[in-house]
């Protein structure tokens, strides 16, 4: 199995009720993944982060193996997301790859 977290911080110019919208669509739309990606086993996005936190969105997502997290990152479904919900929002994405 094939972890894959990312984390975002959003833009600064956006409101605090901007951020609330933006970070729901973000999970609405990664999580309304599930089961329509092959090899995808499990996907969840955390928003609600406590204050000591300096990222506003996590994705824990899982895969049968690296292939099918490659086949995930050209996914159309996927890219629509990518391009459309968290794109245009954040500033900043760390990411993490591993075995598990």
């Amino acid at each position: 199995m094939v972890k894959h977290i990312i984390l975002w911080q959003l833009k600064d110019e956006l409101s605090a009720e901007e951020k609330e919208k933006v970070k729901e669509g973000i999970k609405n739309g990664l999580e309304g993944l599930s089961g329509r990606i092959p090899g995808l086993i499990d996907i969840r996005v955390q928003i609600d982060s406590l204050a000591s936190s300096n990222a506003d969105v996590m994705l824990d997502s899982s895969f049968t193996d690296e292939e099918s997290l490659k086949g995930y990152a050209v996914h159309p479904e996927h890219v629509a997301v990518a391009n459309g919900a968290v794109r245009p929002y954040t500033k900043t994405r760390v990411c993490i790859d591993y075995e598990a």
